[in-house]
């Protein structure tokens, strides 16, 4: 441990005084003449209000260097056409963003287009998210759209139902997600993905989003997979927006409006409202019985200009979930070509469950305007409160038998042989009360070394310190009685045994204190080469098990700057410590472990990223990305996934390592049409200590010991892709197709899982869902339609949606059926199958 922190001190001591990092971010584009499709060269490109301007070239291209963390209007202007302008938002600094201009003769009665492409943050990928509001989704969740776009991530066993993701072999507990900088929690009970209700990042309200699947920065937090940072609006004008399906409905406002004396103090406000409700899509699985789920959520966004230095935001959340169940029977048949076996099952009792999340945060943010350099301070406090309740009593009363598989058979399909029957009634009263408080506080100063005609250097500072306090009050009380043709399971002669017991209660109240230290380094010389190097250093510590840490973390970016050829290579490596939260401290007993350390990562990224243009004009920008990775893994708390629930043992008693690559591909497949494939090979393994793990092949009676065995994530390929098309001759008819396809995830046998651990594995996940939209109005392309009767939308999309078109039946998780012999068969639950949706979204 202590050789690997000087191991990356010693490079950044070495490394660091001689290479820079890019602030300057850039705007380029293409200017067109609208009309006739051509090139419009000589046209003036500048940012409003100053003298920083550029001219398209003879291939109707420009590029502009801005300013970092600050918006600006971009104007082009031509003799002959009319002006032009674009308002940029603010971009972190190396980003990168594609401004496409569109032009019209100044006497013509046409507006002039203005497209605006996706930001390029470099070492992350960035979005901009009016791409991502029509793709077909059936969790209602933004992050459930992440494997398409996003570089190693996997739905996992989840599937379609879910929302949780898998990074680069890790699990949904060992992400970060950020809105506006505070730091976002969701509900831990949760075991299905049924019972899943809405996460909190709203759509409506996203302005963009930046997401890194590993390497990333000091300035984020302490987690061992990935980043999801998103950026909600901040409102100039009044819009709003309102949606409705069969899976719910939604509707959000945002606007400004003057407060104060000065023109530049105003109130923007953003408010968004959710519900959702999965029985349409429920209502495909195998056990049949009445589902009622219930999801609210309700969001504000506020901001402040209080003078030109400083800002104030407000950020409040409410969430419910409700859901319930009453099942009343199954019919599953599984099995193989030349055996199958079928399981029957009469169910009485049901399944109560809510989830209410609550959130509420504050910050500020101070920007001084006459700064001699660019600085800024910004302060957070927010809560974060949830409380989970479940309740479920359900007995279960099955049947399982070998079926006829032969269709010249009299009996075919039909029972030829009873191999168990027997009750499964489960019990469950569970009670989760947590919150967390957070106070933060982040700063950063930027100020140039040199600055010439031939180049320029520079300097970024950043830092910044969090105190967490976080209070749980946790009650288990859950039991599993088994019975085969009579008797219980385990037997006993002269008492009646259950099988699983779990009875606790849990208090726990600690802080967590963190901090940061991150300096960027600027050395780039206009059309020839950019180099850039983020080092930083963080360090805390947890009252609870008295652990304190310092993890240093470095990021290396080559950019050789050439017009034909656009590259950027990428080196990133540091440890990455994740201090447990409260599941990874209680075991599947119930049992609450306070010594549990932090499980441990050591990165270690490689990159290349190339931007290329296609098409007969090389007009079309093409954006290829591929990423390797090791991780060397230690001090691990080992998990078992059953369906979504993560189920710890509460003791760090393993290691292991994941490596892998990723690709991605996005671009103009068809023009102004953007469209996503990522594909992702891994492998991630683990060892419990003290445990020789041992490996049955088919067919062979002798096991043979092996040194390590897959993590319950190890899914070696995973194919995403999104694509969109459209008519011909009417962009405003467009097809949007999403495929998923991934290898098996590993699982084992229930109470057999330390020698023989995560053995089997379930059949592979392909997905195909399809979606055909049509925009039935546009007020800036219909303005000669007065008449129309969506004239007071701005725009009104209908879309038809087909999920899981192919019908295929992807495995969740699996039902295990013990007889008195004590043979187990397991029997597969299946996700949802084939469903239509009509979905209809205005903007206002």
């Amino acid at each position: 441990m202590r050789r690997q922190v000087a191991w990356l001190i010693g490079i950044m001591v070495m490394v660091l005084p001689f290479i820079g990092s890019a602030q300057i971010t850039e705007v380029y584009g293409l200017v067109r003449d609208q009309l006739s499709g051509d090139v419009v060269e000589f046209a003036t490109i500048y940012r409003e209000g100053t003298t920083d301007a550029v001219e398209s070239d003879e291939d109707g291209r420009f590029r502009l260097n801005i300013e970092p963390n600050m918006a600006i209007t971009l104007m082009c202007s031509r003799l002959g056409y009319k002006a032009a302008s674009y308002a940029v938002e603010p971009l972190n600094s190396g980003n990168r963003q594609r401004v496409d201009f569109f032009l019209v003769p100044e006497n013509s009665d046409l507006e002039v287009l203005v497209q605006a492409s996706r930001i390029e943050e470099r070492g992350m990928i960035r979005e901009d998210v009016d791409n991502l509001k029509l793709l077909p989704s059936t969790s209602g969740n933004f992050e459930s759209i992440l494997p398409s776009i996003a570089l190693g991530v996997s739905s996992g066993s989840g599937g379609e139902l879910t929302s949780q993701y898998n990074v680069r072999g890790g699990n949904y507990d060992e992400n970060l997600v950020y809105i506006n900088d505070f730091e976002i929690y969701r509900p831990q009970l949760i075991r299905a993905g049924q019972q899943e209700g809405l996460s909190f990042p709203n759509i409506d309200l996203i302005r963009d989003l930046s997401f890194s699947s590993g390497g990333f920065g000091a300035n984020y937090g302490d987690k061992m997979s990935s980043v999801l940072d998103i950026t909600y609006k901040r409102p100039d004008s009044l819009r709003a927006s309102i949606s409705g399906s069969a899976l719910g409905a939604t509707g959000h406002v945002e606007g400004s409006f003057k407060l104060g004396k000065k023109p530049y103090q105003k109130l923007r406000y953003l408010a968004g409202a959710r519900y959702k409700t999965n029985q349409y899509l429920l209502n495909t699985l195998e056990v049949e019985g009445e589902y009622i789920p219930r999801f609210l959520d309700f969001q504000a966004y506020l901001t402040y200009d209080v003078n030109r230095d400083w800002q104030l935001a407000f950020l409040a959340n409410f969430n419910q979930s409700k859901y319930q169940y009453k099942p009343t029977s199954r019919s599953t048949a599984f099995g193989f070509v030349t055996y199958a076996l079928r399981l029957f099952s009469v169910f009485e009792g049901q399944e109560d469950d809510h989830f209410a999340t609550r959130m509420g945060g504050v910050s500020a943010t101070y920007l001084p305007a006459k700064a001699s350099h660019p600085l800024f301070l910004k302060f957070l406090v927010s809560t974060f409160t949830s409380r989970e309740v479940e309740g479920i009593d359900i007995i279960g009363n099955y049947r399982l038998s070998e079926i006829d598989i032969n269709p010249g058979s009299e009996n075919f399909e039909s029972e030829i042989a009873v191999l168990g029957t027997g009750i499964q009634h489960q019990y469950v009263r569970n009670r989760l009360d947590f919150q967390v408080t957070q106070l933060n506080h982040h700063g950063g100063i930027e100020w140039p070394s040199w600055m010439s005609e031939s180049g320029h250097s520079g300097h970024f500072l950043e830092w910044g310190a969090t105190v967490k306090h976080e209070l749980i009050l946790d009650q288990l009380n859950e039991w599993e009685r088994l019975d085969s043709a009579g008797y219980s399971l385990q037997y006993d002669p002269d008492r009646v045994l259950i099988s699983t017991t779990t009875k606790s209660r849990n208090e726990l109240e600690s802080f967590k204190i963190s901090g940061y230290a991150q300096h960027q380094w600027t050395y780039k010389i206009p059309e020839v080469i950019d180099l850039q190097v983020t080092a930083g250093l963080r360090a805390g510590y947890w009252t609870l098990n008295k652990e304190s840490y310092l993890t240093p973390r470095v990021q290396f970016l080559f950019q050789p700057l050439k017009r034909s050829r656009r590259t950027t290579w990428r080196l990133a490596s540091g440890l990455y410590y994740q201090p447990p939260f409260y599941r990874e401290l209680r075991s599947i007993t119930g049992q609450v472990n306070e010594n549990v350390l932090a499980q441990k990562s050591l990165h270690v990224v490689g990159g290349w990223t190339w931007d290329f243009f296609l098409g007969k004009k090389k007009d079309i920008p093409f954006h290829f990305t591929a990423e390797a990775y090791y991780k060397r893994l230690w001090d691990l708390v080992s998990y078992d996934v059953d369906n979504v629930r993560i189920r710890y043992a509460g003791v760090n008693n393993a290691k292991g390592y994941i490596t892998g690559i990723d690709f991605r591909i996005n671009g103009e497949f068809v023009p102004d049409a953007e469209s996503w494939i990522n594909l992702s090979i891994l492998r991630a393994r683990e060892s419990i200590n003290g445990v020789q793990h041992l490996v049955r092949e088919v067919g062979d009676p002798e096991a043979t010991p092996v040194d390590d065995v897959p993590r319950p994530t190890d899914q070696l390929v995973s194919l995403s892709m999104f694509f969109q098309d459209y008519l011909p001759n009417n962009k405003n008819i467009r097809a949007h197709v999403q495929f998923n396809v991934g290898t098996g995830l590993p699982f084992g046998i229930p109470n057999d899982n330390a020698v023989y651990r995560n053995t089997y594995r379930f059949a592979p996940y392909h997905r195909l869902d399809i979606g055909f939209s049509a925009k039935l109005w546009d007020r800036s392309r219909q303005v000669r339609r007065p008449s129309n009767l969506l004239r007071f939308t701005r725009s009104t999309w209908i879309s038809l949606e087909v999920f899981n078109i192919l019908g295929v039946r992807n495995e969740a998780s699996y039902t295990w059926i013990k007889t008195v012999y004590n043979t187990q068969y397991g029997v597969p639950n299946y996700l949802t199958s084939r469903r239509l949706n009509l979905r209809l979204r205005m903007d206002f």
